[in-house]
């Protein structure tokens, strides 16, 4: 984990997230910590994300989701180089599905 981010604050965040038994507990907890607009970013980079490991297009991604592409680059640049927790989250969703 990179200094700027390995805080005792970041660490009890996210033990508590771990703690989380369901998707009502999810809302509940993201609502609070989150404004919508954070949330709204969030999810348009998860979404983003799905898209590239998809093959899409920046400009098909563009036009979906309205993301940037320089939010589009940087989420490309995460799942090529970054610590692999999106392919980790994504492999169990497909997991889940089937």
């Amino acid at each position: 984990m990179s200094k700027k981010i390995s805080t005792e604050a970041v660490e009890l965040m996210y033990q508590g997230i771990l703690t989380l038994k369901d998707m009502k507990e999810c809302h509940a907890f993201f609502e609070d910590i989150c404004t919508v607009n954070e949330l709204l970013s969030l999810s348009q980079r998860f979404e983003v994300a799905k898209m590239l490991r998809e093959k899409r297009t920046y400009q098909e991604i563009t036009e979906q989701t309205g993301a940037s592409t320089a939010t589009i680059s940087r989420v490309n640049r995460s799942l090529n180089y970054g610590k692999d927790g999106y392919s980790i989250v994504f492999e169990r969703l497909d997991e889940k599905e089937k």
